[in-house]
């Protein structure tokens, strides 16, 4: 997975720090003297002015009232507030355990009409089994160090998966071949887990195909960060430290774009279920 956040991030911090920027030529006030009349390091003020520091609430409140502009500071810290919301770190996610971002993410689900999901490394969410579902969240919970709440966080993953057979949604789902071999607890669980994949093939709102390890990238050539996009509109990116958000309309299209390409590499019906047959006996 990529180690680094959405650029769309950075450019929601960028335009952020524009907005401070203006507000101190406006007032007609050098760096050092914004840097006085907040009580705080030159380094400090040009940090934040060139988007190398999120500035805290604070930090914009006090900038604002250097610059004689305290009717800005609401709005700005609401721009802060969103920038923050694109990428955050899944211990902060995390911090009271894996039930609660579970629920939380129920009412998008239940909204969403078209889920276009892209799997490079474990099997989708609303996909897994329980048994798949407790010794994945047992591995996440013990390396990240969060509660473990694990028993209460499947059960609310499993409710949040009714959307599969009630409502009007659709899935267009993508799996890496490597994750039917990722073996996500014990031999039992990913043979229940495979069997489960092959049953959701029936369902008519599921629509599964297999990228096999074979298939020639040419302009996709490597293995992307597990992302799920949400009626084109929303798209989740899952990194290893953090789930990024991306709304922006340039950044959607790369990702549609991907899961198109990404989609003429799959297999699908008879052939999908040869590959999972075949890691199913693999097992064995």
């Amino acid at each position: 997975m990529a180690p680094f956040p959405s650029s769309s991030v950075h450019q929601a911090r960028a335009a952020l720090a524009g907005r401070l920027r203006e507000l101190r030529l406006d007032a007609g006030i050098t760096g050092k003297a914004l840097a006085e009349r907040c009580r705080w390091s030159v380094a400090k003020s040009s940090r934040i002015e060139n988007a190398l520091t999120a500035p805290s609430d604070a930090d914009i409140r006090a900038w604002c009232a250097a610059c004689e502009a305290e009717d800005q500071a609401e709005d700005l810290i609401a721009a802060n507030r969103q920038a923050d919301s694109m990428y955050v770190q899944w211990k902060r996610l995390q911090r009271t355990g894996m039930r609660q971002l579970q629920e939380t993410s129920a009412r998008l689900y239940e909204r969403t009409r078209q889920f276009r999901v892209y799997a490079s490394h474990v099997v989708p969410g609303y996909l897994q089994t329980p048994g798949y579902a407790t010794a994945l969240m047992g591995t996440i919970a013990g390396f990240r160090g969060t509660p473990d709440d694990v028993s209460d966080a499947v059960e609310a993953r499993m409710r949040r998966s009714h959307v599969l057979h009630e409502g009007n949604h659709r899935f267009a789902t993508l799996l890496e071949e490597n994750v039917l071999h990722h073996r996500v607890g014990d031999a039992e669980v990913m043979a229940g887990q495979l069997g489960s994949l092959l049953a959701s093939m029936a369902l008519p709102s599921m629509s599964l195909g297999i990228i096999p390890a074979t298939a020639h990238r040419e302009d996709v050539m490597w293995h992307l960060e597990q992302f799920t996009v949400f009626d084109d509109v929303r798209i989740h990116v899952e990194l290893l430290a953090a789930k990024v958000t991306v709304t922006a309309p340039g950044e959607l299209d790369i990702y549609l774009r991907a899961f198109a390409r990404l989609s003429e590499l799959a297999v699908y019906g008879t052939e999908a279920r040869v590959i999972i047959t075949k890691a199913i006996e693999a097992l064995r």
